[in-house]
């Protein structure tokens, strides 16, 4: 569940790719990569524009560039689109509590969709005994932290159920990955003769949920919550104004004087409050509170408490023209 079972590296767009199309002539020989390549160009310009629309635009810095000196381009995790509602389901007879996350869609700092078609189940019980047994109970030591409404969203806190004393702290994020299917014949590839070899025909846009333990410090000065948007609506009209123009002017980090212009051979950061460790382009989709009793290691003392008020929300533009009284 916390391990990726798919490597980012299966898909191409995790390089951000360059702007390079195939070129095709009359008599040009083609193989499978050049198809590959076509394939990659036209997703990536999309995912492109979808990254930066929706305030992520991850790009790939140099090697030894601070990602805070980049500006904040590309330190947004992308967000929700629709659904994926994250919420608690009491044990019920023989049910066993569940976290369950509803269909929706979701698009990462890369500008890929990530879609869940159906309701995901997250065992709760199952989920904390492996923990348990994984290390010892360390992760959920580390986890485990006094007066958690300190890492808690403000719409929790105000509107939501009062918080234990003690709580685990585990968040929700979703990933796209790519899932092989359809096995058809194909010639061998590599040192092998066989002609009755297989390979892949379909490649499936899927995804992961992993529910991951927040026990890399957490304290007063780090809730480990995705970087707010800025807020911008006590500001008056021509202020607000100002400050869009200026955000969008300012949204390409200026790096071309680092690594001699060229931003192949840096890393892709993860944003901050990301947990260490995750794919960096995983999605936050909410905060889960697991109230624990004093103990060494902590056992759980009630039911788990699910916060869906942190996470980035990307509402469409009939949303926004509504809130701002141009809906007609």
């Amino acid at each position: 569940m916390n391990r990726p079972l798919r490597p980012p590296s299966d898909d191409p767009l995790y390089a951000l790719p360059d702007a390079a199309r195939p070129h095709y002539a009359t008599g040009m020989l083609l193989d499978a990569g050049d198809f590959a390549d076509e394939q990659t160009y036209h997703r990536s310009r999309l995912a492109r524009a979808l990254a930066f629309v929706s305030g992520a635009g991850a790009r790939r810095l140099p090697a030894g560039l601070d990602a805070d000196a980049a500006g904040a381009t590309g330190l947004f995790a992308g967000g929700t689109l629709a659904g994926l509602r994250v919420r608690q389901v009491p044990a019920a007879g023989e049910a066993v509590e569940e976290v369950r996350i509803a269909p929706g869609l979701a698009v990462d700092r890369l500008g890929r969709l990530v879609e869940l078609p159906r309701p995901v189940c997250l065992r709760l019980a199952r989920w904390f005994d492996g923990e348990l047994a994984g290390d010892g109970g360390d992760g959920l030591r580390l986890a485990a932290l006094d007066n958690p409404q300190r890492f808690a969203s403000a719409r929790l806190i105000a509107d939501g159920p009062v918080l234990p004393a003690r709580a685990v702290i585990a968040d929700v994020f979703v990933r796209f990955v790519t899932c092989r299917q359809a096995l058809t014949p194909a010639f061998a590839s590599g040192p092998f003769d066989a002609l009755d070899a297989v390979q892949t025909s379909r490649l499936r846009d899927a995804f992961e949920v992993h529910l991951v333990l927040r026990g890399d410090g957490l304290d007063d000065d780090f809730n480990g919550l995705p970087l707010p948007d800025r807020d911008l609506s006590a500001l008056a009209p021509a202020a607000r104004r100002d400050a869009l123009q200026d955000a969008v002017l300012a949204g390409w980090p200026d790096i071309s004087g680092s690594a001699g212009g060229s931003d192949a051979a840096g890393e892709l950061p993860a944003p901050p409050g990301h947990p260490p460790g995750l794919d960096p382009t995983a999605v936050f989709l909410a905060r889960i509170f697991v109230p624990v009793a004093a103990g060494d290691p902590p056992a759980r003392s009630g039911d788990a408490i699910v916060d869906n008020g942190g996470r980035r929300v990307l509402p469409h533009l009939g949303m926004l023209a509504g809130a701002l009284g141009l809906g007609g």
